[in-house]
């Protein structure tokens, strides 16, 4: 009984001063005081401060359960597992998807001739792999729009310099692809050629020293020269004219290997050279004087084909992603002596004419014109090596081609039309 009026007189006081406290309640109240929870009711009534614990272990209880989803997600990022990671960018952003990656695994790295043909792509692989890249290339065979797509990224630098400057930047690794590749680029200027390959790639090694970073030369199979020895290892001397038409070139990347491994020597510079062979696909120039792109070129504007000497000449193309994948790979291994980088698979220049015209579909006639001074007659790399770091090229040929082909089917609509092509990466070339 004593019980009853303690309640009616707890709701009369509520009614008096305004407390929301009606009979319901009070009557739900005496029932649980009755049952089980009589202590809690008992603390709610009697005890100082209880409610409000009581809610502070409600709001403790909410942010617990905000948090789980937030620690997952971080537990994921840091074991590396990008399935459950959000990207940077999203399918409508003005940039490429990149990976997000913690500061411990991202890298500061320098690409020079980072604007050209392989090294756009280079790029491009390297910027949605999740590091900050830095673009150095004094434009003279690169082309800004190659890279256009990633100006304004906060992980994008773009420099107009020349290699032959010295540079001082930090950076953890340094791709040096600067330099002309194509016959009539070199052929051009061939004291330029030399310098970029000399004091150009001096300079890069002086940088590599002073930040201890690594450093890759992309060196090229015209070390070989005219070779003696088919297929190509790594361990053949070459066979090179040192005052022909092609020797600006080819003797600059042997003197490029022969400083890079004094650096390696002396400097203890950590030090990967790849043995580039011929490459193909997007982004070429068409008029650089390759054979891929005066092919093509070609066989698209029902062109004659135009093929040095007989045409027996045989070469080895690689598609481009193909040789990017093999860069990276190379870098991030412990192999420090030369690595070739290219297709086994080889090919006569007047095979390969007939493979182009017959995926244009084009009517042009295939004309023979005289030999190059110096032309290399056999061409076919030995990988046994890129194979050992579990490299070989996987895009076949006709895709490559293909690929190629519909590239510069845009890029002759487009100049026709003096519209702008965007060059924004293909997942299928990454």
């Amino acid at each position: 009984m004593l019980l009853v009026k303690a309640f009616v007189g707890l709701w009369m006081f509520g009614c008096i001063t305004g407390l929301a406290l009606n009979w319901d309640s009070l009557t739900n109240l005496y029932r649980g005081w009755k049952g089980d929870d009589k202590n809690k009711y008992y603390r709610i009534l009697f005890e100082d401060g209880y409610e409000l614990r009581l809610r502070r272990e409600e709001l403790s209880s909410q942010i617990r359960e905000a948090l789980e989803p937030l620690e997952k997600r971080l537990g994921n990022l840091e074991k590396g597992d990008m399935s459950q990671a959000d990207t940077h960018s999203s399918e409508d952003s003005k940039y490429p998807k990149v990976k997000f990656l913690m500061e411990k695994d991202r890298k500061r790295i320098l690409v020079t001739g980072g604007a050209g043909f392989v090294g756009s792509h280079l790029v491009d692989r390297l910027m949605m792999d999740g590091h900050e890249v830095v673009v150095m290339d004094n434009f003279f065979t690169g082309r800004k729009r190659n890279v256009e797509h990633w100006i304004g990224h906060e992980n994008f630098e773009l420099l107009n310099h020349d290699v032959v400057e010295p540079l001082y930047i930090e950076v953890d690794q340094i791709y040096h692809l600067a330099s002309p590749a194509s016959p009539p680029h070199y052929m051009y200027n061939p004291i330029k050629t030399i310098k970029t390959n000399t004091i150009g790639t001096l300079n890069m090694l002086g940088l590599a020293k002073r930040v201890n970073g690594r450093f890759l030369l992309a060196s090229t199979s015209e070390v070989y020269g005219d070779p003696e020895v088919h297929p190509q290892n790594e361990e053949y001397w070459g066979h090179v004219n040192p005052i022909g038409p092609r020797a600006c070139y080819d003797e600059g990347k042997r003197v490029a290997e022969t400083m890079s491994y004094a650096y390696a020597k002396q400097e203890h510079v950590q030090v990967r050279v790849a043995r580039i062979f011929n490459t193909f696909g997007p982004r070429m120039h068409m008029s650089d004087g390759r054979v891929v792109s005066n092919f093509i070129l070609q066989s698209l504007q029902d062109q004659p084909i135009t093929v040095f000497g007989a045409g027996k000449q045989t070469r080895s193309f690689q598609y481009v992603s193909d040789l990017v994948n093999g860069l990276v790979m190379l870098m991030n291994s412990n192999i420090s002596t030369p690595v070739n980088l290219g297709n086994p698979e080889e090919h006569s220049i007047l095979e390969f004419a007939t493979i182009i015209k017959n995926l244009v579909g084009c009517k042009s006639d295939v004309v023979h014109v005289k030999e190059q001074e110096d032309d290399p007659q056999r061409r076919r790399p030995d990988i046994t090596k890129a194979m050992g770091m579990g490299w070989q090229p996987k895009v076949p040929m006709i895709e490559g081609l293909n690929r190629t082909i519909e590239y510069f089917r845009q890029e002759l609509f487009q100049s026709s039309h003096n519209q702008k092509m965007i060059l924004r990466p293909d997942d299928k070339l990454v």
